[in-house]
């Protein structure tokens, strides 16, 4: 009982794991280590860059093949090493062949039930917007799809992923470094805004929310 015990605490709970993986993911977008943000970012984006211009199907091939073609070269300079030298190192890549990479059900169903708990609230704030139940939130919704329209006009989706992903490794720093005056100047905008959104609401009694 004390060994099962033991190994229970040893083992990090789903939610430790959550936990590890939001750090490293902060850690990559703050660009705590530079080489391997350097090298997620730069992966990343070529990937990307390479989907604008063959399909996707192109693309896993030739990562395939150059993966294959780095391995293949590493396992015959091994084999030949290891002939030349008498040695019996064995297998280069028994470390990760022994690796378990299973998914255990444990985990798919976790996951599973957050998708799945994530799509039905989506799908009940579009129903609550197309049908309309409150009409502020759905003219902000008509705005924001007549917004994306435009938006779908000049870019494509590969051009908005490419962004996005841009975005996500410069824009967490950049407000890192200029917190203060980004938030200066974002909270004279939201005055601006909500300025103007409550002259809109004074003008048309429709748009105002019912009171709790």
């Amino acid at each position: 009982m004390a060994a099962a015990a033991s190994t229970a605490d040893a083992e990090p709970s789903g939610d430790a794991k959550g936990a590890t993986t939001a750090a490293r993911v902060l850690d990559l977008v703050y660009w705590k280590d530079p080489k391997v943000t350097g090298g997620v970012f730069g992966g990343l984006l070529v990937l990307l860059l390479s989907l604008t211009f063959y399909s996707v199907l192109s693309v896993v091939a030739y990562l395939i093949l150059a993966l294959l073609t780095v391995t293949i070269s590493f396992r015959v300079y091994k084999n030949v090493l290891n002939a030349v030298q008498k040695s019996t190192d064995g297998h280069p890549f028994k470390q990760w062949l022994d690796e378990d990479i299973n998914i255990s059900t444990d985990t798919l169903n976790k996951y599973s039930d957050k998708v799945l708990s994530r799509v039905n609230k989506i799908t009940n704030d579009v129903r609550r917007l197309v049908l309309v139940e409150d009409l502020v939130d759905s003219v902000k919704f008509a705005v924001l799809m007549w917004l994306l329209t435009y938006v779908g006009a000049w870019f494509n989706g590969m051009t908005l992923m490419i962004l996005a992903l841009v975005g996500a490794f410069t824009l967490p720093k950049v407000y890192e470094l200029y917190q203060p005056q980004i938030d200066q100047y974002v909270g004279m905008a939201k005055k601006q805004i909500d300025g103007v959104v409550s002259k809109i609401k004074d003008k048309v009694p429709l748009l105002k929310k019912k009171e709790e």
